[in-house]
């Protein structure tokens, strides 16, 4: 029976996060290939490629957003820029900075690389100018001007006895600047739009460059002139070389010449023959259909980054939606992927058998589904705009989502493999679809509730496709006129015999899901619902409302039970927990909070987000929880035994401290637990003993002060309570008596609080004297009904 014992809930721990590690600009890998380095705002983020996690975070003190970085090829030693035009030296391992001097460029530095012995550093400024610094000594070597515009590109030769630097800007030539007599030697011209990398052959006598005019040059370094122009039809942003010490054969290789590849806005890899110009092999992505770009606009599968990882024979590419993948070769297999940046978390769900996968929409076309172990993400293509909404069929293998794009798909995901295919879709609303639910017993249904106000009911395909075939369509079975304005929210029956829909018309509503026939409504919230949810247990129904209440209702005679009330904006989702005995909701305020039904209190509020929580899901173990937010971060949650059994424990030495009179001690600990009802009983205990008034002062006069202030909080609460009103109002005499008002405005929300209990307390004084009349009244009738019976006696 032990193991059956129902555990309320009282705490839950942050026990990972996937937040934003990457908003555009440089990427760097280590030589060793062990990490990633990049930008995001004000710091450089250190991945860790095995586990991707964020091993190291170096920060500017002033805030200012680091324009360029560079990583030693020793790996010892980052150099960062920043708008404040300061360089600084950075033991990143030890996240300190070691030194920092002023760049002396009149602008921002723009480019920065080191040359092969990781003692010089280039950097390139937006004023035109290039600086040379020997890190190791600490002075500027070189000043080289010459340029016009922005030095968006700088590159050692990687013969380090050329003493050569290669310089691109705004002008698109390439410059090689001889460091012996910091003189440009020569410009090479091909290109008509910006350079953005160059890759050097092994023997470094032939430089290949590729630029945004859709062409790549191979130059002969010797002859400083061109030897073939490759039109590549596509913006190129990265090239890399291939070694020719492997086998490529897979990748369309057979011939010993250079040959190279190519990274742009088409959103593939393509290898290509130099001494031909011939492109011998072409990526394909799978499950990529063509997006609806609007002419000058940016695909987001776009390449911005190729990067070379000759030590494992890999290559990293990093996307215009700021993601980066690992490709393994010769094959191209995508070994890993990470998201830099997730924008708006819509919905997010835990998948897989034992909650080992999430998958998340956000405020994109694009699912991603995380490997909660490595945070690796596969992503998947499909719906051609904003998914909206995401919901699970029970062991979590098969998913469905939906989008603005009117349409809904059904995915499954390879439990083997982990692998997630599209294997039917279906479309027939006439606007946005925001909200989804899968049937509960068995794989049977959809349902799908969308801005035109309809709510359609969709049967799955028997049997459905396996993973990799076409997608086969889906028809929807019955559709019903559900509500007057958009429907936020449907969910499903633990039965799989009732379906609940909420609306922005402010209403939520009950139907029979065998003939779609309206069995009731529930009309209570000023303010559109945003979600519903059935209890896994009872026969009732949870609403959370942009009002900022929840709302449980009876499906027998739709009346209201309960209502609960704390949020400070909008409840976006609730979920039952505890086999239905609590719930978590999440807001519009960026706060989770843990409800408890029975008592209607709010036993913990959770603050871990800076925006609008909008996705919340329990695992099917209920001892884990994801939350999604606008801040573009997901927390996964977990619910802590120990927090419940140190509760247990504080509680029972609470009751022994009662039964003893250790009243200091007692009121401690539950301020500790925070936890205002047992606080009050405390108060309560002190206040009927025989010295209560001397004895709560004592008590109270010990309090450490953030205590003193934790009481402060809790009195304005009970005063709101004609019950424990009195009991409020006697700490408050103890604490506004015997504390200075200087000493009590220290505390936190001091203001706030003693406005609180300004109206309460009038409201009490005139229920007192009313009833202080009554009882005169009483006094007299009593002593003149004495009077005339003596008199007729």
């Amino acid at each position: 029976m032990a193991g059956n014992t129902l555990l309320f809930k009282s705490n839950y721990a942050v026990s990972s996060k996937i937040e934003p590690f990457y908003k555009g600009g440089k990427v760097q890998i280590s030589h060793d290939e062990q990490y990633i380095f990049c930008t995001c705002g004000p710091k450089v983020n250190i991945l860790q490629i095995d586990t991707g996690k964020i091993i190291h975070s170096i920060e500017q003190d002033d805030q200012e957003d680091i324009t360029s970085f560079s990583l030693s090829p020793d790996d010892e030693v980052l150099v960062t820029a920043s708008r404040a035009l300061l360089l600084k030296q950075w033991d990143w391992k030890q996240e300190k900075c070691a030194r920092s001097w002023r760049a002396i460029h009149n602008v921002p530095v723009a480019s920065m690389t080191f040359d092969c012995t990781s003692t010089l550093l280039a950097t390139g400024g937006c004023d035109g100018t290039i600086k040379l610094w020997d890190v190791v000594k600490q002075y500027c070597t070189h000043n080289l001007k010459g340029s016009s515009g922005v030095v968006h590109l700088v590159e050692f030769h990687p013969d380090i006895s050329r003493l050569q630097l290669f310089s691109s800007s705004v002008d698109c030539g390439i410059r090689i600047w001889d460091l012996r007599t910091s003189k440009c030697i020569c410009v090479l011209e091909s290109h008509y739009s910006a350079v953005t990398a160059l890759a050097f052959s092994p023997d470094g006598q032939t430089l290949i460059s590729s630029g945004r005019d859709k062409i790549c040059s191979v130059w002969d370094l010797k002859k400083k002139a061109v030897k073939r122009t490759v039109p590549v039809y596509e913006a190129v942003e990265g090239v890399v070389l291939l070694p020719g010490t492997s086998d490529y054969s897979q990748m369309g290789v057979k011939g010993e010449g250079l040959h190279f590849v190519t990274a742009g806005s088409k959103g593939v890899l393509r290898v290509w023959d130099s001494s031909s110009a011939r492109c011998v092999f072409t990526q394909v992505l799978p499950d990529a259909p063509a997006l609806k770009i609007e002419e000058g606009d940016l695909d987001p599968r776009s390449l911005m980054h190729l990067l070379p990882m000759p030590r494992s024979n890999r290559l990293a590419t990093v996307t215009a939606e700021h993601n980066i993948l690992i490709y393994q070769m010769p094959a191209l297999t995508v070994q890993q992927q990470f998201v830099g940046y997730n924008d708006d978390v819509l919905d997010v769900k835990f998948l897989g058998k034992d909650d080992t996968h999430i998958v998340v929409a956000t405020n994109s076309s694009q699912l991603k589904v995380f490997e909660l172990a490595t945070n690796s993400c596969q992503i998947l293509y499909g719906h051609t705009d904003t998914i909206l909404s995401i919901d699970v069929f029970r062991k979590g293998s098969m998913f469905a989502s939906c989008a603005k794009d009117n349409s809904l798909r059904l995915w499954k995901m390879d439990l083997k493999s982990g692998h997630v295919r599209c294997v039917a879709q279906g479309s027939g609303h006439s606007n946005a679809v925001g909200s989804v639910a899968c049937s509960r017993l068995k794989k049977a249904f959809l349902v799908s509730g969308s801005q035109d106000c309809t709510i359609k009911v969709w049967d799955l395909p028997d049997p459905l496709p396996d993973v990799g075939c076409e997608p086969v369509l889906m028809t929807a079975r019955l559709t019903e006129k559900a509500h007057d304005k958009d429907v936020n929210s449907v969910t499903i029956s633990p039965n799989d015999k009732l379906l609940a829909s909420g609306s922005q018309d402010r209403t939520a509503k009950l139907w029979s899901l065998a003939d779609m026939s309206l069995l009731g409504v529930f009309r209570g919230h000023s303010r559109g619902v945003w979600c519903v949810q059935f209890s896994p247990v009872d026969q009732v129904l949870a609403t959370a409302s942009a009002d900022g209440s929840i709302k449980i209702w009876s499906i027998q005679d739709f009346s209201c039970l309960k209502t609960f009330e704390g949020h400070d904006a909008s409840v976006l989702k609730i979920i039952f927990v505890s086999r239905g005995t609590q719930l978590v909701s999440s807001g519009s305020d960026g706060l989770v909070k843990l409800w408890t039904i029975k008592t209607n209190e709010c036993v913990k509020t959770f603050d871990a987000h800076q925006d609008k929580v909008w996705a919340l899901h329990g695992g099917s173990k209920d001892d884990l929880m994801v939350t999604g937010s606008a801040d573009s971060t997901i927390t996964l949650w977990k619910f802590e035994r120990l927090w419940i059994l140190w509760c247990v424990h504080r509680q029972q030495e609470l009751s022994n401290l009662l039964h003893e009179k250790k009243y200091l001690k007692a009121l401690g600990i539950a301020i500790s637990l925070d936890q205002p009802h047992t606080a009050l009983r405390v108060i309560r205990e002190i206040r009927q003993q025989e010295d209560g008034i001397q004895e709560l002062e004592k008590t109270l006069l010990k309090l450490r002060q953030d205590q003193k202030a934790s009481v402060l909080r809790y009195s304005v609460v009970w005063n709101t309570n004609s019950r424990s009103c009195l009991d409020a109002q006697a700490v408050l005499q103890v604490l506004l008596t015997h504390l200075s008002p200087e000493e009590i405005l220290q505390y936190q929300g001091t203001r706030t609080h003693l406005e609180g209990l300004i109206p309460y307390t009038e409201r009490h004084m005139q229920r007192i004297s009313r009833l202080l009349q009554a009882s005169m009244f009483l006094d007299y009738m009593w002593q003149k009904m004495r009077i005339t019976g003596g008199i007729d006696r």
